[in-house]
């Protein structure tokens, strides 16, 4: 699945890991692997795993930082 994300209005309120891997550019695998990392703000549901928008939106900022 390609997404052409241009603003991050345009995400959905939780994203699945072929929308994070869209929005930071990666492969779905590797999105799968930084969403297992403990410092990645993933929200498990049963064997789902999600990323909360505005989480997200955090980690990159904090990211970008160091």
């Amino acid at each position: 699945m390609k997404t052409n994300v241009t603003s991050f209005d345009q995400l959905p309120i939780t994203l699945r890991a072929e929308q994070v891997a869209a929005v930071l550019g990666i492969s779905r695998s590797n999105a799968y692997a930084l969403m297992r990392q403990e410092d990645f703000p993933t929200l498990h549901i049963g064997k789902r795993m999600l990323v909360p928008k505005d989480r997200l939106i955090q980690w990159i900022e904090v990211s970008t930082q160091k």
